[in-house]
């Protein structure tokens, strides 16, 4: 018996991998986020698996079921949001599982991040402007940030800054950023990226705050800070250079 982590994507539900898809159809048990996983996706699940919403359990009762079908001899399916890498919540699952002597492995999603960066239409590492992505979050209703990793200290390289979990902080978010970015510094906000309801915002650190509030945006978005987001004069990759050595 096997849990498999599996990265559902960050909304579309065609943006699941190959190898996903084919876990969903195979595993009698789905645990399932229901608040984030597309209801489509459960549609890869066989006619007959248990399919359980996990979106208002805990920790214990979640693990609980994974354990019973452990018993059972059944593979589960844990369903998470964008890419199980990040930001899922699946260490101190599997933490547990370990505990109890149960076999788990993760299986790949596209990122949020990376779903955001193509609903703008911008490469998020460009040359001679931005070659650094800070994958990050604040501390609100969740766990405290490790000392070192405030906002405050992350951004006075000026490295291209992706925030989770922040838009609802907005105003904080901003006056955390300014001292090192300046308040021109483009912003783009992307919420339910890849969705039917995607909402795409673009402005600067002075705009963004009123432009989030008037949007109505409260959740299920990224926030994108760098100037790699308006880039027009920078050099070509040294990749496709033809003073490249290709021998």
């Amino acid at each position: 018996m096997t849990v498999h982590f599996v990265g559902a994507g960050p909304g579309a539900a065609d943006l699941i991998t190959v190898r996903g898809r084919d876990v969903l159809a195979n595993c009698p048990v789905c645990l399932y986020a229901g608040s984030l996983v597309p209801q489509e996706l459960l549609e890869q699940c066989p006619a007959d698996a248990r399919l359980v919403d996990t979106a208002r359990m805990t920790l214990d009762e979640i693990v609980e079921e994974m354990l019973a079908a452990d018993r059972r001899g059944q593979d589960v399916a844990r369903l998470h949001s964008g890419d199980p890498a990040v930001f899922s919540a699946v260490a101190e699952q599997m933490r547990r599982l370990d505990a109890h002597g149960v076999a788990y492995e993760m299986v790949p999603g596209v990122p949020a991040f990376a779903a955001a960066a193509a609903a703008l239409n911008r490469e998020l590492t460009v040359p001679g402007v931005g070659q650094t992505v800070l994958l990050t979050r604040i501390a609100a209703r969740a766990t405290p940030m490790p000392e070192g990793e405030e906002l405050e200290t992350l951004g006075r390289g000026g490295a291209t800054m992706v925030l989770h979990l922040a838009v609802n902080r907005v105003e904080e978010l901003v006056e955390r950023l300014v001292p090192n970015y300046g308040r021109e510094c483009p912003v783009a906000v992307v919420a339910g990226a890849s969705r039917d309801d995607e909402t795409v915002l673009r402005g600067t650190l002075a705009d963004i705050a009123a432009q989030v509030r008037q949007a109505g945006i409260e959740r299920t978005a990224v926030i994108v800070v760098g100037e790699v987001l308006t880039a027009g004069e920078f050099p070509d990759s040294h990749l496709y250079s033809a003073n490249r050595c290709r021998e």
